[in-house]
């Protein structure tokens, strides 16, 4: 019968972020795209580095990428500076105009629409700049037709604050395994560039983080040895999938962090359609892929069991193997939090590059994870190996009712 490890409750840091009797725990933050949303997961980051939290892998796509590349190209007491500065600099042409708290619902629904027709209009500093002539007034095949902005700001922003030498060494002791998701645009086929696995990709540069990033027909296409890529949210918007397809002999800890939220409630104009829709397209079925995993862990459990009761020279027949091995060896537990959109917020959020929205969306990230950190389910955490356990404790804001619900 497996052995059940327990993380009792410390007197120090939380809980889940302590390492269990005898065990060995690999750490992975998941970052989901989401553009301006992206300040969230920085605030995340921030509170896990107050903790002691260090990844061994971080995964992005898309502004996660950029967040996870800042994390894993900088030693652990410089990563909360490098994304303080990252998102100080992308959102310092929105800093002019902050309107006071008391002021909500439609005003500042209505601020926030302006702010994002400001971005849209002249794109935000060290991230991207309107083409001009635009791109549809550009030669057909050439680079400036394929996209209304120009991401090289990027590029230089990306090559100042992330040290790509540190994602790149051998030296295990410091490396921090990167990952991130882009979309082959010839075969539109999902393709991962991971530092984990240079012989496939070769040493992680700018370019891999800003293929990650480049969403169609903002940004343009990357060229990476011959092959343009397109955002990842093209395809998935979340790379734990990825992760979870990985092996992993120690038990897992996974710290997913996504900006989309699947679940919300109907909505009542044009405008929260717009934001409806992009939700769930960009939610990735989260919940789908982790209730992927759990079905094909019990699966392999059962095949296992199976497996014990036959006689000795069919328990080595290879099919069998295969579905045993469905079945991980250690434990895997997933904290899941989801940014929740304020109430005045709309579909242009994740490009409302405002320093206020930048500032209160960093801070909710902090509480929610703090909050999360406190919970007392992270406590007495049960690390049997090979069971599964997914904990989403933030807590659930009050949601526009719908007409149902009004009635």
């Amino acid at each position: 019968m497996p052995q059940t490890r327990r993380v009792k409750k410390p007197s120090g840091a939380p809980a889940l972020l302590q390492p269990a009797a005898g065990a060995t725990e690999t750490c992975v933050l998941v970052l989901q795209g989401g553009g301006a949303l992206g300040a969230y997961q920085a605030g995340v980051c921030e509170q896990l580095n107050t903790h002691g939290f260090r990844p061994h892998w971080v995964a992005g796509v898309s502004i996660g990428a950029i967040n996870a590349a800042i994390i894993a190209g900088n030693p652990p007491e410089r990563r909360v500076q490098r994304l303080h500065e990252f998102w100080e600099l992308i959102t310092s042409g929105m800093q002019w105009f902050t309107l006071p708290e008391a002021y909500g619902g439609e005003v500042r629904e209505a601020v926030n629409e302006s702010r994002a027709a400001w971005v849209a209009a002249v794109g935000a500093q060290g991230f991207f700049e309107p083409r001009f002539p635009p791109g549809p007034l550009q030669r057909s095949g050439t680079p400036g037709a394929l996209s209304y902005y120009d991401t090289a700001p990027l590029r230089q922003t990306l090559e100042r604050l992330v040290d790509f030498d540190l994602i790149n060494t051998r030296d295990a002791k410091r490396k921090v395994r990167l990952s991130v998701g882009a979309v082959n645009v010839a075969t539109g086929n999902y393709h991962y560039f991971d530092s984990g696995k240079p012989a496939e990709c070769g040493p992680i540069d700018a370019r891999h983080i800003m293929a990650s990033g480049a969403l169609p027909p903002g940004f343009p296409p990357v060229e990476i040895d011959g092959e343009y890529y397109w955002d990842g949210g093209v395809v998935s918007n979340t790379p734990l999938q990825y992760v979870l397809a990985q092996p992993y002999p120690d038990d897992m800890l996974v710290i997913q962090v996504d900006l989309f939220s699947a679940r919300g409630p109907l909505p009542q104009n044009l405008n929260e359609v717009a934001e409806r829709v992009k939700d769930i397209r960009y939610s990735s079925r989260t919940r789908l892929n982790t209730d992927r995993v759990r079905q094909l862990h019990e699966l392999g459990e059962a095949a296992r069991r199976f497996a014990a009761r036959l006689p000795p020279a069919l328990q080595q027949d290879p099919d069998l193997a295969k579905l045993t091995a469905l079945c991980a060896p250690g434990a895997l537990t997933i904290m899941h939090l989801i940014y929740r959109s304020a109430h005045h917020e709309s579909q242009s959020k994740d490009y409302e590059f405002s320093r206020q929205s930048m500032l209160e969306r960093w801070q909710k990230g902090m509480a929610d994870m703090r909050t999360s950190l406190e919970h007392p389910r992270c406590y007495g955490r049960s690390r049997t190996p090979g069971s599964i356990t997914v904990l989403d404790l933030t807590p659930k804001p009050h949601s526009r009712k719908s007409p149902k619900e009004t009635a």
